[in-house]
């Protein structure tokens, strides 16, 4: 089914810290498919008990954070037997669990930062990250440089309501490549006007320089391509994903998150690089819709 003849059912909002984000991400999708075409209802998730509209054909998912990313929403879908975007309950579950994706992607040969969960005795000696394990958009995650900045992580974690790990600092240049289908999209470069990529850099104009294609050279580019790539794949992820990469002074790369439902808002990393590939945000929403059917016709076969 071509997604001009599809009625599409467009999930924002959820029930994170990243409702408002997804809230964009939803409209902006909206926006690009009903200009080519498609039949759509935009449909506000408020809680984990989402009624999907009679007749919907596939979900465009545009959650972020718990109840989109963690594999939640498609186990549910997967019940009703509604089709969706992106990657299936299980691999979302995988990626979403950054300690569980760790354990996978190392398991692999896959290049990370060394991690562990986080408790009170836990008595690393910074630099180091201290993040939520569980959780998007660079929200709760602390730079941890100087034993002063350690006490205020470790006052604040211990208010997080979710399970922290501790990470070794990976200081360098921060890359991002979007995963279309199988195949990687340009290398973007992240550049910060100051402190990290935290949520106000991420989601505030004129914060964060990018830049895409990435400044490297030709052999980095197909390098760090093919390790998200690799780290997609392991994961068992399809149709699309963002794989966040830490690059070292020496030019090494390791492998910080992979993101199953990437920022689809005008300020977004993933539809960036697509549209340095040539591919336009409404042609971006179509092929993403046009990937997910065909899976899910596949597993319907099989």
């Amino acid at each position: 089914m071509k997604p001009e003849k599809m009625k599409v059912a467009v999930l924002s909002g959820g029930t994170s810290g990243e409702r408002e984000v997804s809230q964009r991400s939803g409209a902006a999708v909206a926006k690009a498919l009903r200009s080519v075409g498609v039949r759509l209802v935009e449909v506000d998730v408020k809680s984990t008990k989402v009624e999907i509209p009679q007749g919907t054909d596939i979900c465009f998912l545009c959650l972020h954070g718990g109840y989109g990313e963690d594999g939640s929403i498609q186990a549910e879908l997967d019940s009703q037997g509604i089709a969706y975007t992106g990657s299936g309950s299980e691999a979302s579950a995988r990626a979403f669990d950054k300690l569980r994706a760790k354990e996978v992607m190392g398991a692999a040969g896959l290049p990370l930062a060394e991690g562990l969960e986080w408790n009170e005795e836990n008595s690393w000696i910074p630099p180091y990250v201290l993040k939520p394990v569980a959780d998007g958009s660079s929200l709760g995650v602390h730079l941890v440089r100087t034993e002063e900045e350690a006490k205020k992580a470790r006052k604040e974690a211990l208010q997080w309501k979710g399970t922290m790990m501790i990470e070794r600092l990976i200081e360098g240049a921060e890359m991002t490549v979007g995963i279309l289908g199988e195949k990687a999209l340009p290398v973007v470069e992240v550049r910060p006007g100051k402190g990290f990529y935290d949520f106000r850099n991420k989601y505030t104009a004129g914060a964060t320089q990018y830049l895409c294609p990435a400044p490297i050279s030709k052999e980095q580019m197909e390098a760090f391509q093919r390790l998200a790539l690799q780290a997609h794949q392991a994961l068992g992820c399809e149709v699309l994903s963002r794989v966040d990469l830490m690059v070292d002074s020496e030019g090494k790369a390791v492998i910080l998150e992979v993101n199953t439902l990437p920022g689809m808002t005008d300020l977004s990393l993933f539809p960036r690089a697509g549209r340095t590939a040539g591919i336009d945000f409404a042609s971006l929403c179509l092929k993403i819709l046009e990937l997910s059917w065909a899976k899910t016709r596949k597993e319907v076969k099989t």
